[in-house]
């Protein structure tokens, strides 16, 4: 079987996978890219890919990979070509497509090629980075940037800016539009201030720091798309024997995507890979997209994985499968959560993108564990739903009954029956579990001392976890009680199975 190239992709006629004309791979390069790690392919590089099909972009990527080997030679191998293979749900209909991206015109490695990349600083072709380096990239290190290379990111980024900004003498139309997706709150802001902090520390002329400031655009953007990566051995053989040919970095991904980005209206003009897929939006705030994300995705996913692990589900997408539990994310997404958001949000707007979410539960292709979700499970509620629950009580002054479920589930699941290893565990279905929480401790002292009413009463006075004394919210410590006193008498699964059928009763 034939591996991936530019001769091959060009040669080969194939109606399972999008192949690149010939014209692609002789596009200028537009882009460069810090990172090159599976988001990147399964987003930004595929959304410009997407772009230059369409005639809108007309640009590739120059990928800088902060060591050698690895992906670098793969890259090399195939020309910069990788397969994508989009796998999901979307408005109820199952997604299989296949796209060859030539977005990626060559790698360059940061410690060996650090010459090559201060180059490409230097074209006038040059418009755009992106950069996913993990959260922990977007850090200040106190570093001369005269290293070849610095060793942060940052600091990378500086030294490409300066060299630009010699390469043309200040020109205030050469600055660069700059997307950061690493995923942390006001990414762009937070990269613009360290770059500038580390200007100063470099000791960087006024005149530059002033271009670096004016002539530049650092955008917060948020990203939201699943990307697995390489799929297991069987799947890839699979998969490969279909499109026919072998493929290194073969890269699978969901079919929803997100890449929102704060900009104005010269941030639009030059990202105009933005027209190419209604996924990508460029607007002066994406707070909207933030809160949608936060909210009925995340919001969800939190205040239903106690009750679908303890009800015996592995996944989400086993607990799609379920005409009770997949009724209980629905309604406490979009009947409790979606009122909630404390943000103004368009009721059509939020329906549209609870349904997207909903799509993308069901997607048989992505395998995401419950007990995963539950990593973290207090911090979550107190960021993700504690805002909902305030909000939806200030608004509807009723309780909202799949939250004050989910919350009930909650106080279960973090009832820890032993420790071992530091680690506490509880028991469900025969099984125990353990419960990866900084609270687990003092959650298994209180079920040890307290009766549940008490529990609860405790558990929602506490202004320490909560940041809210959420016992005088009228009404939910009642029905949080009377829901946890069904799970622990009927479990978990019957409880959900009766749920719907007798939810007058029970919340009576």
């Amino acid at each position: 079987m034939a591996n991936l190239s530019k001769q091959a992709a060009v040669a080969l006629s194939s109606s399972v996978v999008a192949m690149p004309e010939a014209a692609h791979f002789e596009l200028p390069e537009k882009v460069l890219q810090f990172g090159t790690g599976v988001l990147l392919r399964g987003l930004p590089d595929y959304l410009i890919d997407k772009a230059n099909r369409q005639g809108l972009f007309n640009g590739r990527i120059v990928v800088v990979k902060s060591t050698d080997g690895g992906d670098a030679t793969a890259f090399d191998r195939q020309d910069g070509l990788y397969t994508l293979s989009i796998r999901g749900v979307e408005d109820g209909r199952t997604i299989e497509e296949n796209v060859v991206c030539s977005a990626i015109s060559r790698v360059l490695s940061a410690k060996s090629q650090w010459e090559q990349v201060l180059e490409v600083a230097k074209s006038p072709e040059l418009t755009v980075v992106i950069s996913n380096t993990t959260e922990v990239g977007i850090q200040l290190v106190s570093e001369s940037i005269k290293q070849s290379p610095p060793q942060s990111f940052p600091g990378k980024l500086l030294a490409v800016l300066y060299a630009r900004y010699q390469a043309f003498e200040g020109a205030a139309d050469k600055g660069l539009v700059i997307v950061p997706t690493e995923l942390i709150p006001n990414n762009g802001s937070k990269l613009e201030s360290i770059v500038l902090e580390l200007a100063h520390l470099n000791g960087l002329d006024a005149e530059f720091i002033e271009w670096l400031e004016s002539a530049n655009s650092f955008c917060n953007s948020l990203v939201d798309r699943i990307v697995p990566g390489r799929p297991d051995a069987a799947t890839q053989a699979a998969l490969e024997a279909e499109l026919g040919y072998s493929d290194d970095l073969l890269t699978m991904s969901e079919a929803y995507l997100l890449w929102a980005i704060e900009g104005d209206a010269h941030v639009k003009s030059v990202l105009t890979f933005e027209q190419a897929d209604a996924g990508v939006i460029v607007q002066p705030n994406i707070d909207l997209f933030r809160e949608l994300k936060l909210r009925l995705l995340n919001g969800t996913h939190t205040l239903s994985c106690g009750l679908a692990h303890l009800a015996g589900f592995d996944t989400v997408r086993g607990a799609m499968d379920d005409a009770a539990m997949a009724g209980f994310i629905q309604n406490l997404m979009l009947a409790d959560l979606l009122p909630g958001i404390p943000y103004n949000v368009d009721e059509k707007v939020g329906q549209r993108f609870g349904m997207q979410v909903l799509d993308r539960f069901r997607n048989p292709y992505i395998e995401h564990r419950w007990l995963g979700i539950t990593l973290n499970y207090t911090m979550k509620i107190q960021m993700r739903n504690v805002p909902t629950l305030l909000h939806y009580y200030k608004k509807l002054a009723v309780v909202p009954d799949y939250m004050a479920l989910g919350f009930a589930a909650y106080l279960l699941f973090m009832r820890g029956t032993r420790q071992h290893d530091e680690v506490w565990y509880g028991e469900a279905n025969g099984q125990t579990y353990p419960i990866q929480d900084e609270k687990a401790g003092y959650f298994a002292d209180l079920w040890q001392r307290q009766q549940p009413a008490e529990l609860i009463g405790t558990v929602l006075r506490n202004k320490t976890l909560w940041g809210h004394d959420l016992a005088q919210l009228p009404g939910f410590a009642a029905r949080v009680e009377k829901y946890l006193h069904k799970l622990l008498q009927d479990g978990a699964a019957a409880t959900l199975a009766s749920y719907f059928t007798q939810k007058v009763s029970l919340a009576s």
